[in-house]
């Protein structure tokens, strides 16, 4: 019997900077929390693509992506399967409305985030705020072995 090689999933997340803080969506389905807006890499898709097309689909929002952030990879970061994220800055008006996989969408300020947030956009989060803050993000290169 020929075993079947797994690859990891490539995904994108976006962090939505918009009046009055960030964009987050409440997931419809499995795992259940909040999540920032994203989702898988398309055949033929760039990462920037992907990125503007996410949001547009679990936001509503028009996206101007201004910074790629950092990639995040480790295998069990999400629970579903290995999959490997790039994380956008974006910014964008208007206000979001849930749509494709997502229940809700709604903007929170980085001192009042929901809970639960699911997979490790905890994480990635804290990353984000340290580096707002001027702060170097050293949690994103653990050490190796």
């Amino acid at each position: 019997m020929k075993r079947e090689r797994m690859l990891p999933r490539i995904t994108v997340d976006i962090i939505i900077e918009t009046d009055g803080g960030i964009v987050l969506v409440r997931r419809a389905n499995p795992p259940l929390g909040w999540a920032l807006p994203g989702g898988f890499l398309d055949y033929g898709e760039s990462l920037e693509a992907a990125a503007v097309r996410e949001a547009m689909e679990e936001t509503g929002l028009a996206v101007r992506l201004t910074r790629q952030f950092h990639t995040y990879s480790a295998p069990d970061r999400d629970p579903r399967h290995h999959a490997v994220t790039t994380v956008f800055i974006a910014t964008a008006n208007g206000v979001p409305e849930a749509g494709d996989d997502a229940k809700s969408a709604a903007v929170f300020s980085m001192d009042r985030l929901p809970a639960p947030l699911v997979f490790d956009h905890g994480i990635i989060l804290e990353d984000y705020a340290r580096y707002r803050s001027g702060e170097t993000c050293g949690q994103i290169f653990p050490p190796a072995g």
